[in-house]
């Protein structure tokens, strides 16, 4: 991998259109199956609306395009005001693309050709929007109006509704509104080898830029030139042009703030001798995404404090990496990082009593209070963690997880325990009839610290890379 000076061992790979090829007949399979199950005719048409562009309020500033998820997964399309359809019947998968007015040629560049889209997304003909009730009304083989399978349904991280395509016409078309979703939600959630591979590129860049950033963090710098250094790595070398989501690059206090780093807690802090950072930045790449969080003190060495709870944090991760295998529930997994990380604190004399009583007590939702991990995919919180039939849970820590299943093959899924020390949790706690027993009122002052990463882990490793070895390090030296 890289050394010590500003370059990479990486370069973006290509991206195969197969990839979506496969991905529409994974879900094409999968819905034919449904219909035969339940016994309804194999014709109509999967019909999607992709995203549009969105300007800046009123203005005509035009924010950077990122495609819709669901349409991205099937066509891969990058392009803005596109629709797409899979008949059923046939297999075949058609795009219709907007007709763009002769300026366009002026201001953003040459107006592709109808065979342009149909080559690079390898569908089987392409069409413009305006055309789109005179052949899909063409291409039905069924009786009476063409049925369409449009997306709608809840997601369960956001709790907002994707929206089924809208397009003058539709009312001469009968529309189903149910059955797509939760298939092609599913598909989502076990990977294709394609998808894997790309997804791996994304960890890939954004751990090596983490390794730049750590090695380059200095004290008296300000957050966000951490996130300024993350951000050029994964684009000047990963050609990532988006992130999975915004980079939060917390240090002291801040470290504590779960989603820090938004338009109005904005990665402005300067950093301090004896800081904690938490960094949780992730590169997208071809719409598929990587979450990596490291932490490390800003001076390159761990106080004794940092070291008990950084390795509670760390025990608990490996502790879950080293259980996790198809058949595992992940509920499981979220009590085992809690209580792995109770019996750290305990060790540290942080904490007092019977760690089984203590979660009996949900005190690890105290500590932390958001879920082990979630789905990684085209979206950072990849839908699919609640299928039909599975509910929520309602105690504290464990309402926050983002999904409670088992464990199949081919899921993406983060590993992030954390222990963080937040005052809105931490002194009700203290305070509680129930809890207050557990503890020892005079430690709990540290900064907590999370860890998911392919990055520097050990003590020995990160206090060596911010010391200036090239990563990785030589164990045998």
């Amino acid at each position: 991998m890289a050394s010590s000076s500003s370059s990479s061992s990486l370069s973006p790979p290509g991206v195969p259109m197969e990839l979506h090829v496969t991905n529409r007949e994974k879900l094409l399979s999968s819905l034919r199956h449904d219909l035969s199950h339940s016994s309804r005719p194999l014709h109509g048409f999967v019909f999607l609306q992709g995203g549009d562009e969105q300007t800046r309020h009123d203005t005509d500033h035009i924010e950077l395009f990122r495609q819709e998820s669901f349409f991205a997964y099937l066509f891969g399309v990058r392009e803005p005001g596109f629709y797409g359809a899979i008949d059923i019947a046939t297999g075949n998968s058609i795009l219709f693309a907007p007709r763009l007015p002769s300026d366009y040629a002026v201001w953003l560049g040459e107006i592709k050709p109808l065979s342009h889209f149909k080559e690079r997304y390898m569908v089987s003909m392409v069409y413009y929007t305006d055309e789109i009730t005179g052949v899909l009304h063409d291409q039905f083989q069924g009786s009476g109006k063409p049925l369409l399978f449009l997306l709608h349904g809840l997601n369960t991280d956001s709790n907002n509704y994707a929206k089924p395509a809208e397009f003058e016409g539709v009312d001469k078309f009968e529309k189903d509104l149910t059955t797509l979703h939760p298939i092609l939600t599913e598909c989502r959630v076990l990977k294709s080898d394609k998808e894997l591979a790309l997804i791996q590129f994304a960890n890939d860049i954004s751990s090596e830029a983490h390794v730049e950033v750590m090695r380059k963090t200095r004290v008296g710098m300000k957050e966000y030139q951490l996130e300024s250094m993350f951000l050029h790595h994964t684009y000047m070398y990963g050609g990532c042009r988006h992130c999975s989501y915004t980079c939060i690059c917390a240090t002291g206090e801040n470290s504590s703030v779960l989603h820090y780093g938004h338009a109005a807690a904005p990665n402005d802090r300067a950093l301090e001798d004896g800081d904690m950072a938490l960094l949780d930045m992730g590169a997208e790449y071809h719409f598929y995404g990587s979450d990596i969080t490291c932490s490390f003190p800003v001076n390159g060495k761990f106080t004794s404090d940092q070291l008990l709870i950084y390795n509670a944090v760390l025990d608990a991760h490996d502790a879950v990496i080293s259980t996790m295998k198809p058949g595992v529930n992940w509920v499981d997994m979220h009590l085992l990082a809690e209580k792995i990380i109770l019996e750290s604190l305990k060790k540290g004399c942080i904490i007092v009593g019977n760690v089984d009583d203590m979660m009996a007590e949900r005190l690890g939702a105290v500590f932390m209070p958001h879920g082990l991990g979630h789905f990684l995919g085209i979206d950072t919180h990849d839908p699919g963690g609640y299928l039909k039939g599975l509910e929520r849970q309602k105690e504290p820590g464990l309402r926050s997880l983002r999904t409670v299943r088992e464990l199949q093959e081919g899921m993406v899924i983060t590993v992030e325990p954390g222990c963080y020390f937040i005052d809105a949790l931490l002194l009700p706690a203290m305070e509680s009839s129930n809890t207050s027993r557990f503890f020892n009122q005079e430690h709990v002052t540290a900064s907590g610290c999370k860890n998911m990463t392919k990055c520097p882990r050990k003590i020995w490793e990160i206090e060596a890379v911010m010391a200036g070895e090239p990563w990785p390090l030589d164990k045998t030296l």
